[in-house]
């Protein structure tokens, strides 16, 4: 059977009926996977290990046979740990049918098929009898259904159905219980992310400030987690005002409790300053002592025990409703409130009528009420509050705005069409193409700024742009960052070209089109670790899941061409083997050609390393002299990293092999062809080493 799917193309604006087999939505979701991640965190697997022999020791200890449940199988590693620790028999439920496929072939694989039985449903489907799924109920509970904020995945709702209806009372745990530990602090960088800052524009009558109105400034956001790699945030970016302080824990050997409920620590400050985010992380104990231990604990935290690098766990960013002045050594309360699969926290100064204050606690989960939120992202509120890429924008505007200038703004959530009213603009108008249902940022800024009826809105599509939009005038600049929120790829910003092809009848013959052109940059890179997400693991504590590695291998070949895939890099560390080269380029003052632009070459690697893939992003020349880039800030840092953009994703295309470059006297290259279809907006791209 194959089915229709439609989607908007991200680089061409064009909505696209694709026909696709029945296995699509299964290799996607098996080639966008973390089980490599997973199988390749050794610590993760060790300690489940040593948790599951202990667990099954205990019982046969009692004299009962070990019967294990393990909800969320995956590949049946942990099962198998638990049938070769000596259990008696293993239910192991995998809802994803291909995956419960896989695991049946492992289980198989590697001898445990009289002792393993994979059931392909959710656990709340099981059935538990003669004529069950399960002929008993389980004395042993093993799981792994965490996700960085611990219960994102629906955990503790599947642990309050187990134990009702799947495991015995009494039963072992594995984990046994997890903590959750939480840190204040002041962080402009973070804060960033939640709220925008003043903008100042020097304009031709003096110094003019974009002021957020009091409803963004008061606004709580969102309440979804901000998940990252905290370990690749640099003390200097951020000040701790607590120690780090255990908010709540969750006991698994025992019934839980899924409904909406409060957690309340007291804290005092070690330094004043201002409360604005909440770090947080977790750690499970594998065993009821707490000898065996797993934790997510970031570096200051634990500075001497080594790190183990894992991104399906990381580390969450809470940001708090408001900014709150603290000074050090007076009394907070910190309250963590949770839903079945959320987290959100509250800080509050301490009162005389304690038991009132307790009352007060907020439990509804945030609700942006500002629509700034939905509006922009949190790395799009960093790249918004990035005075430097403004300045950019502003020094490059300047250059081209005249007093009769007719300027039209194509881009998402964008500052431009003010900065261009600011600077002088005789006419402004503006669209956002990929969300046309949601408010422009300056009408969430009029009333605080002054720009009622400065700025006309057009609720169109560039392609269908009319001379009366314009008031039957020409467009003289066209300007766009450009920025798309259905861009997933750097170069899915190049819709923008294919908008300006669309209204190029309505430009006027001395158009400037800023930015001017655009280029896309290439880059060989050696990871530090993210080359573990699509390495094969084969063997994993003495287990073949090599079944599992040829499925991922299998789904990431099922197009035709591999594709890159987008990582924010500044979490993930890598060096350059080469230099950065550029590989294409395109003239926004033309219009989009009708044949395809297509390039091939090669590039030397120029230092030691092991080549795990090539970066690509782009970089966009707003006039002759001024450019931003979406990728590379610094070739090397003081750790001899690259440092990126840490607004933008980058494009990482991981090499099927790793070529380890060695002699520098004769350097290796690697060969490239990059194919740009002009039709489809999509880029084809080949490396061979």
């Amino acid at each position: 059977m194959r089915t229709f799917c439609g989607r908007a193309n991200p680089t061409t604006g064009s909505m696209e009926w694709l026909e696709e087999g029945e296995d699509y939505d299964y290799h996607q979701e098996i080639a966008r996977s973390r089980y490599a991640d997973m199988l390749h965190d050794k610590d993760r697997n060790v300690k489940y290990y040593q948790g599951i022999r202990a667990a099954v020791s205990r019982v046969k200890e009692r004299g009962e046979k070990a019967i294990v449940l393990d909800i969320g199988t995956g590949t049946g590693l942990l099962s198998m740990m638990a049938a070769s620790a000596g259990a008696d028999f293993c239910y192991a439920i995998e809802v994803f049918k291909p995956m419960a496929n896989a695991a049946v072939k492992i289980v198989e694989k590697n001898g445990f098929s009289d002792k393993i039985k994979v059931i392909n449903k959710h656990s709340t489907e099981v059935t538990v009898g003669p004529d069950g799924d399960m002929q008993c109920r389980a004395n042993i509970l093993v799981t792994e259904l965490f996700d960085t904020e611990l219960i994102g995945e629906g955990a503790l709702p599947t642990y309050e159905h187990a134990h009702k209806y799947l495991v015995q009372e009494g039963c072992e745990a594995v984990p046994h219980r997890a903590t959750v530990y939480v840190q204040l602090v002041e962080s402009r960088r973070m804060w960033s992310w939640k709220k925008l800052f003043p903008v100042h524009v020097e304009a031709e009558d003096g110094e003019k400030i974009l002021v957020p109105p009091s409803e963004m400034e008061n606004c709580p956001g969102l309440p979804s987690v901000c998940d990252i790699q905290l370990n690749q945030m640099p003390s200097s970016d951020f000040s701790t005002l607590s120690d780090v302080v255990k908010m709540f824990s969750v006991d698994f050997s025992k019934p839980v409790q899924s409904a909406s409920t409060c957690y309340r620590v007291q804290l005092e400050p070690v330094k004043s300053g201002k409360a604005q985010i909440v770090l947080s992380w977790w750690d499970i104990d594998m065993d009821p002592s707490g000898m065996i231990n797993c934790s997510m604990a970031p570096y200051w935290v634990k500075p001497t025990s080594a790190l183990q690098w894992r991104d399906h766990w990381m580390q969450c960013v809470y940001f708090l409703p408001r900014e709150e002045p603290v000074l050090q050594g007076e009394k907070l309360y910190l309250t963590a409130c949770r839903d079945e699969y959320s987290v959100w926290y509250n800080l509050q100064k301490a009162r005389a009528d304690e038991e009132e204050q307790k009352a007060d606690v907020c439990v509804e989960s945030p609700v942006c009420r500002c629509r700034a939120h939905l509006l922009w992202n949190r790395p799009r509120f960093g790249e918004l509050n990035d005075q430097s890429r403004t300045r950019q924008y502003i020094k490059s505007l300047r250059k081209v705005l005249k007093t009769d200038s007719v300027c039209l703004c194509i881009s998402d959530g964008s500052l431009l069409p003010v900065l261009a009213h600011y600077l002088g603009a005789k006419q402004v108008q503006c669209m956002q193409p990929s969300r046309i249902d949601l408010y422009h940022p300056h009408e969430l800024m009029a009333g605080t700024n002054n720009l009622e009826d400065k700025i006309k809105i057009i609720e169109a599509r560039p392609e269908l742009l009319k001379p009366s939009h314009l008031k039957d005038k020409k467009i003289s600049v066209l300007v766009g960052e450009p920025f798309f929120t259905t861009s997933l790829l750097p170069w899915h910003n190049l819709y923008f070209w294919y908008a300006r092809t669309a209204v190029s009848s309505h430009l006027a013959s001395n158009v400037t089109v800023l930015p001017q052109s655009a280029s896309l940059h290439m880059m060989i890179v050696e990871f530090q670790d993210l080359w573990r997400i699509r390495s094969p693991c084969g063997i994993c504590e003495g287990f073949d899941v090599r079944t599992m590695d040829d499925m991922i291998k299998d789904s990431l070949n099922f197009r035709e061409s591999k594709e890159a895939e987008p990582h924010p890099l500044w979490e993930y560390p890598c060096k350059s083997l080469s230099e950065p080269q550029e590989v294409l380029t395109f003239d926004f003052t033309k219009t989009v050609p009708e044949h395809c632009l297509s390039t091939e070459g090669s590039v030397k690697l120029l230092r030691k390393g092991k080549s795990h893939g090539a970066v690509l992003w782009m970089e966009y020349h707003l006039t002759a002299d001024i450019s931003v880039s979406t990728g590379l800030v610094q070739l090397s840092n003081e750790k001899e990293n690259c440092e990126w953009n840490p607004h933008c994703k980058q494009g990482v295309y991981f090499f099927s092999s790793v070529i380890e470059s060695e002699i520098l006297s004769d350097p290796t290259a690697v060969e490239y062809a990059m194919n740009f279809d002009t039709k489809t907006g999509e880029i084809a791209m080949d490396f061979k080493l």
